[in-house]
Protein backbone atom coordinates (compact mmCIF):
# COMPACT_ATOMS: atom_id res chain seq x y z
CA UNK A 1 0.00 0.00 0.00
CA UNK A 2 2.81 2.30 0.77
CA UNK A 3 4.54 1.65 -2.61
CA UNK A 4 1.34 2.27 -4.45
CA UNK A 5 0.98 5.61 -2.81
CA UNK A 6 4.55 6.41 -3.65
CA UNK A 7 3.96 5.62 -7.31
CA UNK A 8 0.89 7.76 -7.37
CA UNK A 9 2.80 10.67 -5.88
CA UNK A 10 5.61 10.25 -8.45
CA UNK A 11 3.12 10.28 -11.30
CA UNK A 12 1.61 13.49 -9.98
CA UNK A 13 4.96 15.18 -9.73
CA UNK A 14 5.83 14.18 -13.28
CA UNK A 15 2.48 15.57 -14.43
CA UNK A 16 3.20 18.87 -12.69
CA UNK A 17 6.62 19.01 -14.34
CA UNK A 18 5.07 18.59 -17.70
CA UNK A 19 2.69 21.42 -17.06
CA UNK A 20 5.22 23.93 -15.61
CA UNK A 21 8.68 24.85 -16.93
CA UNK A 22 9.91 25.30 -13.36
CA UNK A 23 9.76 21.63 -12.81
CA UNK A 24 13.57 21.51 -12.83
CA UNK A 25 13.49 23.00 -9.41
CA UNK A 26 11.28 20.22 -8.48
CA UNK A 27 13.12 17.50 -10.41
CA UNK A 28 16.71 18.60 -11.47
CA UNK A 29 18.07 17.54 -14.88
CA UNK A 30 21.86 17.04 -15.30
CA UNK A 31 23.99 18.69 -18.08
CA UNK A 32 25.03 15.21 -19.11
CA UNK A 33 21.38 14.44 -19.73
CA UNK A 34 21.02 17.65 -21.84
CA UNK A 35 24.27 16.94 -23.73
CA UNK A 36 24.91 20.79 -24.20
CA UNK A 37 27.49 21.53 -26.94
CA UNK A 38 28.56 24.55 -29.09
CA UNK A 39 30.16 24.60 -32.53
CA UNK A 40 31.63 27.54 -34.51
CA UNK A 41 32.57 28.55 -38.03
CA UNK A 42 34.71 31.54 -39.24
CA UNK A 43 34.85 33.84 -42.24
CA UNK A 44 38.46 34.96 -42.88
CA UNK A 45 39.46 38.62 -42.58
CA UNK A 46 40.92 40.46 -45.55
CA UNK A 47 44.65 40.76 -45.12
CA UNK A 48 45.43 43.72 -42.89
CA UNK A 49 41.74 44.50 -42.20
CA UNK A 50 39.29 43.76 -39.33
CA UNK A 51 36.50 42.41 -41.46
CA UNK A 52 36.40 38.70 -40.38
CA UNK A 53 33.47 37.07 -38.52
CA UNK A 54 32.56 34.02 -36.32
CA UNK A 55 29.18 32.26 -36.13
CA UNK A 56 28.43 29.98 -33.11
CA UNK A 57 25.54 27.49 -32.75
CA UNK A 58 24.47 25.43 -29.67
CA UNK A 59 22.54 22.22 -28.97
CA UNK A 60 21.18 20.80 -25.76
CA UNK A 61 18.78 22.95 -23.86
CA UNK A 62 17.64 26.52 -24.51
CA UNK A 63 18.28 30.14 -23.51
CA UNK A 64 21.74 30.17 -25.05
CA UNK A 65 24.31 32.97 -24.62
CA UNK A 66 27.81 33.34 -26.03
CA UNK A 67 30.89 35.52 -25.42
CA UNK A 68 34.09 36.08 -27.35
CA UNK A 69 37.39 36.14 -25.47
CA UNK A 70 35.54 36.98 -22.22
CA UNK A 71 33.81 39.96 -23.78
CA UNK A 72 30.12 40.91 -23.57
CA UNK A 73 27.64 38.05 -24.14
CA UNK A 74 25.04 37.90 -26.87
CA UNK A 75 22.26 35.45 -27.70
CA UNK A 76 22.87 35.34 -31.48
CA UNK A 77 26.27 33.72 -31.58
CA UNK A 78 27.43 36.15 -34.31
CA UNK A 79 30.66 38.14 -33.96
CA UNK A 80 31.84 40.48 -36.78
CA UNK A 81 34.50 43.10 -37.63
CA UNK A 82 37.32 41.08 -36.15
CA UNK A 83 40.84 40.63 -37.52
CA UNK A 84 42.57 37.33 -38.20
CA UNK A 85 43.55 35.33 -35.06
CA UNK A 86 42.67 32.60 -32.50
CA UNK A 87 39.51 33.26 -30.49
CA UNK A 88 37.93 31.47 -27.46
CA UNK A 89 34.13 31.13 -27.47
CA UNK A 90 32.20 30.24 -24.29
CA UNK A 91 28.56 29.18 -24.63
CA UNK A 92 25.99 28.66 -21.88
CA UNK A 93 22.33 27.52 -21.73
CA UNK A 94 19.56 28.46 -19.31
CA UNK A 95 20.39 25.43 -17.16
CA UNK A 96 23.84 26.79 -16.55
CA UNK A 97 25.54 24.23 -18.71
CA UNK A 98 28.58 25.62 -20.56
CA UNK A 99 30.92 24.62 -23.34
CA UNK A 100 34.15 26.20 -24.67
CA UNK A 101 35.62 26.07 -28.13
CA UNK A 102 38.47 27.77 -30.00
CA UNK A 103 37.97 29.20 -33.49
CA UNK A 104 40.65 30.41 -35.87
CA UNK A 105 39.83 33.45 -38.09
CA UNK A 106 42.08 33.20 -41.08
CA UNK A 107 43.41 35.94 -43.41
CA UNK A 108 42.54 36.33 -47.11
CA UNK A 109 44.36 38.45 -49.78
CA UNK A 110 41.86 40.06 -52.25
CA UNK A 111 44.73 40.92 -54.54
CA UNK A 112 45.96 37.36 -54.83
CA UNK A 113 45.98 36.46 -58.45
CA UNK A 114 45.12 40.05 -59.47
CA UNK A 115 47.51 41.57 -61.99
CA UNK A 116 46.88 45.28 -62.71
CA UNK A 117 48.64 46.62 -65.77
CA UNK A 118 48.89 50.22 -67.01
CA UNK A 119 48.91 51.62 -70.51
CA UNK A 120 50.42 55.13 -70.75
CA UNK A 121 50.64 57.86 -73.33
CA UNK A 122 53.54 60.31 -72.85
CA UNK A 123 53.92 63.87 -74.19
CA UNK A 124 57.50 65.05 -73.85
CA UNK A 125 58.25 68.50 -72.35
CA UNK A 126 59.63 71.35 -74.41
CA UNK A 127 63.28 71.95 -73.60
CA UNK A 128 63.55 74.03 -70.43
CA UNK A 129 59.80 73.99 -69.76
CA UNK A 130 57.37 71.96 -67.61
CA UNK A 131 54.72 71.26 -70.20
CA UNK A 132 55.03 67.46 -70.48
CA UNK A 133 52.17 65.10 -69.60
CA UNK A 134 51.24 61.43 -69.16
CA UNK A 135 47.84 59.73 -69.44
CA UNK A 136 47.43 56.29 -67.82
CA UNK A 137 44.65 53.67 -68.06
CA UNK A 138 44.52 50.48 -65.99
CA UNK A 139 43.24 46.97 -66.79
CA UNK A 140 41.38 44.71 -66.17
CA UNK A 141 38.24 46.84 -66.35
CA UNK A 142 37.18 48.37 -63.05
CA UNK A 143 37.24 51.50 -60.97
CA UNK A 144 40.70 52.91 -60.36
CA UNK A 145 42.43 55.93 -58.83
CA UNK A 146 45.86 57.06 -59.99
CA UNK A 147 48.96 58.52 -58.35
CA UNK A 148 52.24 59.93 -59.60
CA UNK A 149 53.91 59.99 -56.16
CA UNK A 150 52.47 56.85 -54.53
CA UNK A 151 50.70 58.96 -51.90
CA UNK A 152 48.12 61.23 -53.44
CA UNK A 153 45.54 59.53 -55.66
CA UNK A 154 43.09 61.11 -58.11
CA UNK A 155 40.16 59.87 -60.14
CA UNK A 156 41.69 60.57 -63.55
CA UNK A 157 44.87 59.11 -64.97
CA UNK A 158 46.16 62.29 -66.60
CA UNK A 159 49.08 64.25 -65.09
CA UNK A 160 50.19 67.55 -66.69
CA UNK A 161 52.76 70.36 -66.27
CA UNK A 162 55.58 67.83 -65.96
CA UNK A 163 59.25 68.53 -66.58
CA UNK A 164 61.53 66.02 -68.24
CA UNK A 165 62.39 63.10 -65.93
CA UNK A 166 61.45 59.63 -64.58
CA UNK A 167 58.02 59.08 -63.01
CA UNK A 168 56.19 56.07 -61.46
CA UNK A 169 52.47 55.93 -62.20
CA UNK A 170 50.38 53.79 -59.81
CA UNK A 171 46.80 52.57 -60.32
CA UNK A 172 44.71 51.29 -57.35
CA UNK A 173 41.34 49.45 -57.52
CA UNK A 174 38.54 49.51 -54.99
CA UNK A 175 40.10 46.55 -53.07
CA UNK A 176 43.39 48.42 -52.71
CA UNK A 177 45.18 46.28 -55.24
CA UNK A 178 47.81 48.28 -57.10
CA UNK A 179 49.82 48.18 -60.26
CA UNK A 180 52.65 50.52 -61.27
CA UNK A 181 54.59 51.53 -64.33
CA UNK A 182 57.67 53.66 -64.74
CA UNK A 183 57.65 56.20 -67.54
CA UNK A 184 60.20 58.68 -68.89
CA UNK A 185 59.27 62.18 -70.05
CA UNK A 186 61.88 63.39 -72.47
CA UNK A 187 62.47 66.79 -74.06
CA UNK A 188 61.65 68.11 -77.48
CA UNK A 189 62.89 71.25 -79.27
CA UNK A 190 59.98 72.66 -81.28
CA UNK A 191 62.34 75.00 -83.04
CA UNK A 192 64.42 72.27 -84.68
CA UNK A 193 64.36 72.93 -88.40
CA UNK A 194 62.31 76.15 -87.94
CA UNK A 195 63.65 79.41 -89.37
CA UNK A 196 61.83 82.64 -88.51
CA UNK A 197 62.47 85.55 -90.86
CA UNK A 198 61.82 89.13 -89.68
CA UNK A 199 61.16 91.93 -92.15
CA UNK A 200 60.70 95.61 -91.21
CA UNK A 201 59.24 98.87 -92.45
CA UNK A 202 61.08 101.98 -91.24
CA UNK A 203 60.00 105.55 -90.62
CA UNK A 204 63.09 107.68 -90.00
CA UNK A 205 62.91 110.30 -87.20
CA UNK A 206 63.08 114.02 -87.74
CA UNK A 207 66.55 115.39 -87.11
CA UNK A 208 67.05 115.85 -83.36
CA UNK A 209 63.74 114.24 -82.48
CA UNK A 210 62.49 110.81 -81.34
CA UNK A 211 59.59 110.36 -83.71
CA UNK A 212 60.84 107.45 -85.79
CA UNK A 213 59.18 104.01 -85.89
CA UNK A 214 59.76 100.39 -86.92
CA UNK A 215 57.02 97.98 -88.04
CA UNK A 216 58.05 94.29 -88.01
CA UNK A 217 56.55 91.20 -89.63
CA UNK A 218 57.60 87.55 -89.20
CA UNK A 219 57.29 84.47 -91.43
CA UNK A 220 56.21 81.70 -91.76
CA UNK A 221 52.61 82.61 -90.90
CA UNK A 222 51.71 82.17 -87.26
CA UNK A 223 51.23 83.96 -83.96
CA UNK A 224 54.18 86.09 -82.89
CA UNK A 225 55.25 88.53 -80.18
CA UNK A 226 57.97 91.13 -80.76
CA UNK A 227 60.88 92.59 -78.82
CA UNK A 228 63.05 95.68 -79.29
CA UNK A 229 66.73 95.42 -78.32
CA UNK A 230 66.13 92.38 -76.09
CA UNK A 231 63.35 94.02 -74.10
CA UNK A 232 60.04 92.52 -73.08
CA UNK A 233 58.03 90.87 -75.83
CA UNK A 234 54.77 92.54 -76.82
CA UNK A 235 51.79 91.66 -78.98
CA UNK A 236 52.16 94.75 -81.17
CA UNK A 237 54.66 94.66 -84.01
CA UNK A 238 55.08 98.47 -84.03
CA UNK A 239 57.77 100.33 -82.07
CA UNK A 240 57.46 104.12 -82.10
CA UNK A 241 59.04 107.17 -80.45
CA UNK A 242 62.48 106.14 -81.72
CA UNK A 243 65.50 108.34 -82.31
CA UNK A 244 68.19 107.87 -84.96
CA UNK A 245 70.26 104.69 -84.34
CA UNK A 246 70.62 100.89 -84.70
CA UNK A 247 67.91 98.55 -83.37
CA UNK A 248 67.50 94.74 -83.07
CA UNK A 249 63.99 93.44 -83.63
CA UNK A 250 63.15 89.88 -82.44
CA UNK A 251 60.03 87.85 -83.25
CA UNK A 252 59.01 84.87 -81.08
CA UNK A 253 56.49 82.22 -82.17
CA UNK A 254 53.94 80.60 -79.88
CA UNK A 255 56.35 77.64 -79.62
CA UNK A 256 59.11 79.96 -78.36
CA UNK A 257 61.15 79.93 -81.57
CA UNK A 258 62.95 83.24 -82.21
CA UNK A 259 64.17 85.11 -85.24
CA UNK A 260 65.90 88.52 -85.26
CA UNK A 261 67.08 91.28 -87.56
CA UNK A 262 69.05 94.50 -87.07
CA UNK A 263 67.95 97.76 -88.68
CA UNK A 264 69.23 101.35 -88.72
CA UNK A 265 67.07 104.47 -88.44
CA UNK A 266 68.46 107.55 -90.14
CA UNK A 267 67.22 111.13 -89.76
CA UNK A 268 65.27 113.41 -92.09
CA UNK A 269 64.69 117.17 -92.16
CA UNK A 270 61.02 117.74 -93.03
CA UNK A 271 61.62 121.46 -93.30
CA UNK A 272 63.93 121.27 -96.29
CA UNK A 273 62.39 123.44 -99.02
CA UNK A 274 59.54 124.61 -96.74
CA UNK A 275 59.01 128.37 -96.30
CA UNK A 276 56.48 129.51 -93.72
CA UNK A 277 55.23 133.07 -94.11
CA UNK A 278 53.63 134.87 -91.14
CA UNK A 279 51.17 137.73 -91.67
CA UNK A 280 49.66 139.71 -88.83
CA UNK A 281 47.17 142.42 -87.91
CA UNK A 282 47.66 144.60 -84.84
CA UNK A 283 45.80 146.83 -82.42
CA UNK A 284 48.09 149.43 -80.80
CA UNK A 285 47.82 149.86 -77.01
CA UNK A 286 46.64 152.97 -75.26
CA UNK A 287 49.44 155.05 -73.75
CA UNK A 288 50.44 153.55 -70.39
CA UNK A 289 48.21 150.50 -70.81
CA UNK A 290 48.58 146.88 -71.92
CA UNK A 291 45.54 146.63 -74.15
CA UNK A 292 47.21 146.08 -77.51
CA UNK A 293 46.92 142.84 -79.51
CA UNK A 294 48.43 140.93 -82.45
CA UNK A 295 46.65 138.32 -84.60
CA UNK A 296 48.96 136.16 -86.74
CA UNK A 297 48.29 133.75 -89.61
CA UNK A 298 50.73 131.40 -91.36
CA UNK A 299 50.94 130.04 -94.89
CA UNK A 300 50.99 127.67 -96.70
CA UNK A 301 47.79 126.07 -95.37
CA UNK A 302 48.31 123.61 -92.55
CA UNK A 303 48.15 123.17 -88.80
CA UNK A 304 50.22 125.69 -86.85
CA UNK A 305 50.98 126.75 -83.30
CA UNK A 306 52.13 130.28 -82.45
CA UNK A 307 54.49 131.91 -79.98
CA UNK A 308 55.50 135.45 -79.11
CA UNK A 309 58.59 134.41 -77.15
CA UNK A 310 59.86 131.47 -79.24
CA UNK A 311 59.37 129.10 -76.30
CA UNK A 312 55.74 128.81 -75.38
CA UNK A 313 53.46 127.89 -78.28
CA UNK A 314 49.65 128.02 -78.43
CA UNK A 315 47.01 126.91 -80.91
CA UNK A 316 45.64 130.44 -81.42
CA UNK A 317 47.50 133.10 -83.37
CA UNK A 318 46.02 135.89 -81.25
CA UNK A 319 48.05 137.54 -78.47
CA UNK A 320 46.32 140.15 -76.32
CA UNK A 321 47.05 142.37 -73.28
CA UNK A 322 50.18 143.72 -74.94
CA UNK A 323 51.96 146.99 -74.22
CA UNK A 324 53.92 149.12 -76.66
CA UNK A 325 57.02 147.37 -78.03
CA UNK A 326 58.44 145.07 -80.73
CA UNK A 327 57.35 141.43 -80.77
CA UNK A 328 58.65 138.45 -82.79
CA UNK A 329 55.77 136.14 -83.69
CA UNK A 330 56.76 132.55 -84.56
CA UNK A 331 54.54 130.03 -86.39
CA UNK A 332 55.40 126.31 -86.21
CA UNK A 333 53.79 123.51 -88.26
CA UNK A 334 53.29 119.93 -87.11
CA UNK A 335 56.69 118.96 -88.55
CA UNK A 336 58.44 121.59 -86.42
CA UNK A 337 59.16 123.93 -89.35
CA UNK A 338 58.97 127.60 -88.34
CA UNK A 339 58.50 131.09 -89.78
CA UNK A 340 58.74 134.43 -87.97
CA UNK A 341 57.69 138.06 -88.27
CA UNK A 342 58.45 141.15 -86.17
CA UNK A 343 55.53 143.39 -85.18
CA UNK A 344 55.92 146.78 -83.48
CA UNK A 345 53.07 148.10 -81.32
CA UNK A 346 53.01 151.88 -80.85
CA UNK A 347 51.22 153.54 -77.95
CA UNK A 348 48.29 155.80 -78.91
CA UNK A 349 46.47 158.52 -76.94
CA UNK A 350 42.72 157.95 -77.25
CA UNK A 351 42.06 161.38 -75.79
CA UNK A 352 43.69 163.30 -78.58
CA UNK A 353 41.02 165.59 -80.06
CA UNK A 354 38.54 164.69 -77.31
CA UNK A 355 37.01 167.76 -75.58
CA UNK A 356 34.58 166.86 -72.80
CA UNK A 357 32.22 169.73 -71.92
CA UNK A 358 30.65 169.77 -68.45
CA UNK A 359 27.34 171.48 -67.71
CA UNK A 360 26.40 171.49 -64.01
CA UNK A 361 22.95 172.25 -62.63
CA UNK A 362 23.19 173.55 -59.04
CA UNK A 363 20.56 173.40 -56.33
CA UNK A 364 21.69 175.86 -53.61
CA UNK A 365 21.43 175.12 -49.89
CA UNK A 366 18.09 176.32 -48.47
CA UNK A 367 18.51 177.49 -44.84
CA UNK A 368 16.17 176.33 -42.10
CA UNK A 369 15.47 173.00 -43.93
CA UNK A 370 16.05 169.37 -43.03
CA UNK A 371 18.62 168.13 -43.73
CA UNK A 372 20.74 171.21 -43.28
CA UNK A 373 23.10 170.15 -46.15
CA UNK A 374 20.48 170.02 -48.87
CA UNK A 375 22.42 171.40 -51.81
CA UNK A 376 23.00 169.25 -54.93
CA UNK A 377 24.82 169.26 -58.29
CA UNK A 378 23.48 167.49 -61.37
CA UNK A 379 26.13 166.99 -64.06
CA UNK A 380 25.68 166.59 -67.80
CA UNK A 381 28.55 166.09 -70.24
CA UNK A 382 29.07 166.16 -74.01
CA UNK A 383 31.96 165.55 -76.38
CA UNK A 384 32.33 161.75 -75.90
CA UNK A 385 30.45 158.69 -74.61
CA UNK A 386 30.33 156.26 -71.67
CA UNK A 387 30.66 158.93 -68.97
CA UNK A 388 31.25 158.35 -65.25
CA UNK A 389 31.41 161.14 -62.66
CA UNK A 390 33.19 162.02 -59.42
CA UNK A 391 33.21 164.80 -56.84
CA UNK A 392 36.35 166.34 -55.38
CA UNK A 393 38.56 163.53 -56.82
CA UNK A 394 36.52 160.71 -55.34
CA UNK A 395 35.59 157.40 -56.97
CA UNK A 396 33.95 157.67 -60.37
CA UNK A 397 30.30 156.61 -60.40
CA UNK A 398 27.66 155.99 -63.03
CA UNK A 399 25.20 158.43 -61.42
CA UNK A 400 25.50 162.11 -62.38
CA UNK A 401 23.83 163.55 -59.26
CA UNK A 402 25.70 164.58 -56.11
CA UNK A 403 23.36 165.49 -53.25
CA UNK A 404 23.38 166.30 -49.51
CA UNK A 405 25.98 168.99 -50.12
CA UNK A 406 26.72 172.00 -47.96
CA UNK A 407 27.33 175.45 -49.41
CA UNK A 408 30.82 175.62 -50.87
CA UNK A 409 32.96 175.05 -53.95
CA UNK A 410 33.30 171.56 -55.47
CA UNK A 411 35.42 170.08 -58.28
CA UNK A 412 33.32 167.86 -60.54
CA UNK A 413 35.17 165.30 -62.74
CA UNK A 414 33.89 163.46 -65.82
CA UNK A 415 35.60 160.42 -67.49
CA UNK A 416 34.61 158.84 -70.80
CA UNK A 417 34.84 155.21 -71.98
CA UNK A 418 38.47 155.67 -73.08
CA UNK A 419 39.57 157.19 -69.78
CA UNK A 420 39.67 160.75 -71.04
CA UNK A 421 38.79 163.22 -68.28
CA UNK A 422 37.64 166.77 -67.70
CA UNK A 423 36.95 168.77 -64.51
CA UNK A 424 35.03 171.91 -63.58
CA UNK A 425 34.69 173.95 -60.39
CA UNK A 426 31.11 174.33 -59.20
CA UNK A 427 29.89 176.54 -56.32
CA UNK A 428 26.84 175.84 -54.17
CA UNK A 429 25.57 179.03 -52.56
CA UNK A 430 23.05 179.72 -49.80
CA UNK A 431 19.64 180.35 -51.32
CA UNK A 432 18.22 183.87 -50.91
CA UNK A 433 15.22 184.30 -48.60
CA UNK A 434 11.89 184.34 -50.34
CA UNK A 435 9.83 187.57 -50.73
CA UNK A 436 7.08 186.38 -48.38
CA UNK A 437 9.58 185.41 -45.71
CA UNK A 438 11.34 188.74 -46.23
CA UNK A 439 8.07 190.61 -45.47
CA UNK A 440 7.38 188.52 -42.36
CA UNK A 441 10.95 188.90 -41.14
CA UNK A 442 10.62 192.69 -41.53
CA UNK A 443 7.38 192.66 -39.52
CA UNK A 444 8.97 190.54 -36.77
CA UNK A 445 12.03 192.77 -36.64
CA UNK A 446 9.90 195.87 -36.29
CA UNK A 447 7.37 194.47 -33.79
CA UNK A 448 9.40 192.22 -31.47
CA UNK A 449 12.47 194.27 -30.65
CA UNK A 450 11.64 194.49 -26.95
CA UNK A 451 11.24 190.87 -25.85
CA UNK A 452 12.10 188.44 -28.66
CA UNK A 453 15.09 190.09 -30.31
CA UNK A 454 18.51 191.38 -29.33
CA UNK A 455 18.99 188.49 -26.92
CA UNK A 456 15.45 188.55 -25.60
CA UNK A 457 13.78 185.19 -24.96
CA UNK A 458 10.33 185.85 -23.65
CA UNK A 459 8.28 182.69 -23.32
CA UNK A 460 10.76 180.68 -25.39
CA UNK A 461 10.60 183.01 -28.41
CA UNK A 462 13.85 184.32 -29.79
CA UNK A 463 13.68 185.77 -33.28
CA UNK A 464 17.34 186.78 -33.49
CA UNK A 465 17.73 183.57 -35.62
CA UNK A 466 15.83 183.47 -38.92
CA UNK A 467 15.22 179.74 -38.47
CA UNK A 468 13.45 180.45 -35.18
CA UNK A 469 10.99 182.61 -37.17
CA UNK A 470 10.43 179.69 -39.56
CA UNK A 471 9.92 177.17 -36.74
CA UNK A 472 7.42 179.46 -34.92
CA UNK A 473 5.26 180.04 -38.00
CA UNK A 474 2.17 178.66 -36.26
CA UNK A 475 2.45 181.10 -33.34
CA UNK A 476 3.13 183.97 -35.72
CA UNK A 477 0.06 182.96 -37.69
CA UNK A 478 -1.97 182.99 -34.45
CA UNK A 479 -0.91 186.54 -33.72
CA UNK A 480 -2.11 187.49 -37.16
CA UNK A 481 -5.53 185.81 -36.87
CA UNK A 482 -6.53 187.21 -33.47
CA UNK A 483 -5.01 189.74 -34.24
CA UNK A 484 -2.66 190.05 -31.38
CA UNK A 485 -0.14 192.73 -30.83
CA UNK A 486 3.34 191.25 -31.14
CA UNK A 487 4.88 191.98 -27.80
CA UNK A 488 7.55 194.53 -27.46
CA UNK A 489 8.69 197.02 -24.87
CA UNK A 490 6.91 199.36 -24.95
CA UNK A 491 3.91 197.53 -26.47
CA UNK A 492 3.50 198.10 -30.19
CA UNK A 493 0.41 198.92 -32.14
CA UNK A 494 -1.67 196.01 -33.55
CA UNK A 495 -0.71 194.55 -36.91
CA UNK A 496 -1.98 196.40 -39.88
CA UNK A 497 -4.20 194.76 -42.47
CA UNK A 498 -1.25 194.71 -44.86
CA UNK A 499 0.98 193.07 -42.25
CA UNK A 500 -1.65 190.46 -41.49
CA UNK A 501 -2.04 189.75 -45.20
CA UNK A 502 1.72 189.38 -45.65
CA UNK A 503 1.94 186.85 -42.77
CA UNK A 504 -1.01 184.88 -44.19
CA UNK A 505 0.57 184.78 -47.66
CA UNK A 506 3.82 183.38 -46.20
CA UNK A 507 2.03 180.72 -44.15
CA UNK A 508 -0.10 179.64 -47.08
CA UNK A 509 2.95 179.54 -49.37
CA UNK A 510 4.56 176.91 -47.11
CA UNK A 511 6.04 179.08 -44.32
CA UNK A 512 9.61 178.30 -45.46
CA UNK A 513 12.74 180.39 -45.62
CA UNK A 514 12.62 180.32 -49.41
CA UNK A 515 8.91 181.28 -49.76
Amino acid sequence: MKNHNLLSLSFFVVLICLLFTSCQHVLPVSCDDLNFEITGSATPATQGNADGSITVTATGGDGFSFNLNGGPSNSTGSFSNIPAGLYTIIGQNSAGCSDTIQVVVGSSNPCQGINITLNTTVTNATTGQSNGSVTATASPAGTYTYSIDGLNYQAVGTFTNLAAGNYTITAKNTNGCTGSKQIVIGTTDPCTGVTINVTTTLSNPTTGQSNGSITANATPAGSYTYSLNGGAYQASNVFSGLAQGNYTISAKSSAGCIGSTTVALGSTNPCTGVTITVSASQTNPTTGQNNGSITANATPAGTYTYSKDGVNFQASGTFSNLGAGTYTITAKNNNGCIGTRQITLTATNPCTGININITPTVSNVVPCSTPANNGSITVSATGSTGFTYNNNGGTYQAGNVFSSLAAGTYTIGVKDVNGCTSTQSVTISTAAMGPNFTNVRTIIRSKCTGCHLNGGNDGGYNFDNDCSIVSKWSQIKGACVQPYTLRQMPPSAPLTTTQQSQITQWVNAGHRYSD
